[in-house]
Formats: structure tokens, C-alpha cells, sequence
């Protein structure tokens, strides 16, 4: 993770409309027993003191996993010409 001295939070939302993806298929990105696992995918933090409840992801996060998204698409792109 990278030191930001104010890193700004996204809630699920705001990480939806980032990605294109919907709750279902954000929480399957960060389950592992789940077919749509990505380990690469960020995890959220917790907004709470116990550690349960509310979350929200780091945007910088979220820009890089996009970013990766797409230059995956580019370079699988690129071998099918």
C-alpha cells in the first residue's frame, strides 16, 4: 500500500460506479471459494473500531487495480491480432 498522506476512502457505491461491477461481484473478487476470486483485487479497510460493519476501499487502490484491468485487456488484445 502506498504511504498517501490523505488517502481518500470510496464506499461500495463510489467503487461500483469506478469499476463497473456490482456489490455481488465485488465481494466475489475478494472470496476465494468464489469463481469470480481475484486476488488482486483491493480490500477494503474497516470504517469501524471492532473491526465489523462499515468499509470503504482506498481510491489509489482501486485507480491501480483499473489500471491493471486495462493494460491486461490491451496486452490480451494485442496477441489476438
Amino acid at each position: 500500500m502506498q504511504n498517501l498522506p490523505h488517502p481518500q476512502l470510496l464506499r461500495r457505491q463510489q467503487v461500483e460506479l469506478m469499476t463497473g461491477l456490482k456489490r455481488s461481484s465485488i465481494y466475489g473478487r475478494m472470496n476465494p471459494q468464489c469463481k469470480q476470486y481475484d486476488p488482486s483485487f483491493p480490500k477494503p479497510v474497516s470504517l469501524s473500531a471492532a473491526g465489523k460493519g462499515s468499509v470503504a476501499w482506498i481510491a489509489s487502490e482501486i485507480d491501480a487495480w483499473i489500471a491493471g484491468r486495462i493494460a491486461a485487456s490491451r496486452l490480451s488484445s494485442h496477441g489476438s491480432n
